[in-house]
């Protein structure tokens, strides 16, 4: 694991853009950029458009290391270029940005009022591609919609069982439950992950870490445990379909909480923005995101 990359996210202030909306999500993604289906036939195209989005994003001056610590990258993402140098590489070399790879093919059916992970057949192959891309670390996401006891321990169960292989290949794992923020148990949720988590956290070996991925909890610094348990490298928190402004004012209210803002980041984004547009735009984002993260 690279020493620097992971000293960054230990200790850095900022936080990290997710850019890797897949398949499932990327027509929402450009739908919101200004992009529709009429725009393009096969899923190469839309693929080839979402990623000229991608690029103009961290190409922008606003796209920095000096607010932004780490990026997430989907897997096609990660297999092609900025400006003619591999993605992940592009961001190290070029914006101080540590790279993430996101790794699970989506969310399998409800059952027990949770979404486990679908499987991943071509785990081993993936993290070694990844390794070899000079990704840091890799990010994979379950949904939780209830306080079901039995669901939530099927989610954590899953997510360290994967986080354990992934550390196992020498990648940093981002363990994301994210529980709905429709829930209308949304607090007991939290509770029963909390608890559950602190349990498998004290399960890891003693020079293993993961990031913690959460929904912004109910009560402000509920996760101040979590954040300062010693096998936490840094809790992150997802925007979960709040709209940017009330997400950062969520945010600052929870000490040592960073933001993993996808939706949120790009909000107000167009393709038809001129570039002092769009930077403007973008550079207003992510300065408002980094105050909630410091705050």
């Amino acid at each position: 694991m690279n020493q620097q990359q992971l000293d960054k996210m230990a200790h850095g202030q900022g936080f990290i853009a997710a850019l890797d909306q897949s398949g499932g999500s990327t027509p929402k993604a450009l739908a919101l950029y200004g992009i529709d289906e009429s725009q393009y036939q096969t899923e190469a195209e839309m693929f080839d458009m979402v990623h000229v989005m991608r690029t103009r994003i961290v190409n922008s001056p606003a796209f920095s290391g000096e607010k932004i610590l780490g990026a997430i990258l989907f897997e096609n993402t990660m297999d092609r270029e900025f400006d003619d140098i591999p993605a992940a590489d592009y961001l190290w070399q070029k914006k101080n940005i540590v790279p993430f790879l996101k790794i699970d093919k989506g969310l399998a059916e409800v059952t027990d009022d949770v979404q486990l992970m679908k499987p991943i057949p071509d785990l081993s192959e993936l993290l070694a591609r990844a390794k070899a891309k000079n990704i840091f670390g890799t990010k994979m996401r379950s949904v939780i919609a209830r306080a079901n006891l039995s669901g939530i321990r099927a989610v954590l169960d899953q997510q360290f069982d994967l986080a354990k292989q992934i550390l196992a290949v020498d990648l940093m794992p981002i363990v994301e439950p994210e529980v709905s923020i429709n829930a209308p148990d949304k607090a007991e949720a939290e509770k029963i992950l909390k608890t559950e988590i602190l349990a498998r956290l004290d399960q890891l070996g003693d020079d293993e870490k993961v990031i913690l991925k959460l929904t912004i909890p109910t009560e402000a610094n509920f996760y101040a445990d979590l954040i300062a348990h010693p096998k936490v490298l840094r809790v992150v928190a997802l925007s979960g379909g709040y709209p940017r402004t009330e997400a950062d004012e969520l945010l600052a209210q929870n000490h040592g909480l960073i933001a993993s803002f996808s939706r949120a980041l790009t909000e107000g984004l167009t393709a038809t923005q001129t570039d002092t547009e769009f930077n403007e735009t973008l550079a207003k984002a992510v300065d408002e995101i980094y105050g909630a993260s410091i705050a």
